[in-house]
């Protein structure tokens, strides 16, 4: 399911279901160049999760410990990057956006493969410290977890100013219509509730013409042998790894360089 290519539909769905919890919204805008270098953070978060996903047990074990490192760096009032609670909200929400894709969007069926997914992307939180047993243990937990945060979270500004570095990239301006798709995507993919408090216009024409194209291009998209359809990802893997390397020895060269 990981491998599929078109779960990365769900991004914005994810991002923005991270961000909708205030506490994640204020660390994402008291710490994050997510303004000045949007492609470095969308980078940085595909290479996590490319590397955990699909690269070897050490390789995970280490990405861990450089993100734990990172994260206990983040800490303000009321919010911490190593929260549990906030790490399990952000995984949470990665995996509903992929179960979202691939139920909704896909129209497959997911049955134990959707537990099997929900099983295994908890590693996700497990590499970054989360304690055993914080995670929902199966998958009517997770679903039961995923519907009382969503009806229990509240938007502040800090969310809807991230929201808006994020749909409305000013970096990116020459990217104009990928950014215009990518803000009907995924504001039609998100929930109304949480939809409703960032402030997003919607309709039920943009919903019909928004579901009429997805499952017009699905129907195509499922057609294409799985093999052919991911084909890309040890490409993917490859180019992560190598900027992930390339990150480390930057750090390293600054390490070395400041003073004792």
């Amino acid at each position: 399911m990981a491998a599929e290519p078109a779960v990365m539909l769900g991004a914005g769905r994810a991002l923005l279901l991270q961000v909708a919890h205030p506490k994640v919204a204020q660390g994402v805008a008291d710490h994050s160049d997510l303004r000045n270098r949007p492609l470095d953070r969308l980078f940085g978060t595909l290479d996590f999760l490319m590397i955990v996903t699909f690269g070897t047990e050490e390789e995970a074990a280490r990405m861990g410990r450089a993100i734990r490192r990172m994260h206990e760096r983040i800490t303000g009032p009321g919010y911490s990057g190593n929260d549990p609670d906030l790490q399990v909200w952000v995984n949470a929400t990665l995996i509903d956006a992929a179960l979202f894709v691939y139920e909704r969007v896909l129209g497959s069926p997911s049955g134990d493969r959707a537990a099997a997914y929900i099983d295994q992307a908890r590693y996700v939180a497990d590499v970054l410290g989360c304690p055993p047993g914080a995670q929902p243990e199966d998958i009517d937990a997770f679903r039961r977890y995923m519907d009382g945060m969503i009806g229990s979270l509240e938007v502040t500004d800090a969310g809807r100013e991230v929201m808006r570095e994020v749909l409305w990239a000013r970096k990116l301006r020459w990217m104009a219509p990928a950014l215009w798709l990518n803000r009907f995507v995924t504001t039609g993919l998100l929930p109304e509730r949480i939809r409703d408090q960032y402030g997003l216009p919607w309709s039920e024409r943009k919903d019909r013409v928004l579901w009429g194209l997805l499952r017009f291009h699905a129907f195509f998209y499922r057609l294409v042998p799985r093999r052919l359809r991911q084909i890309g990802i040890p490409v993917m893997l490859w180019a992560s790894r190598r900027r992930v390397a390339r990150r480390a020895r930057k750090y390293a060269a600054q390490q070395s360089a400041t003073p004792a």
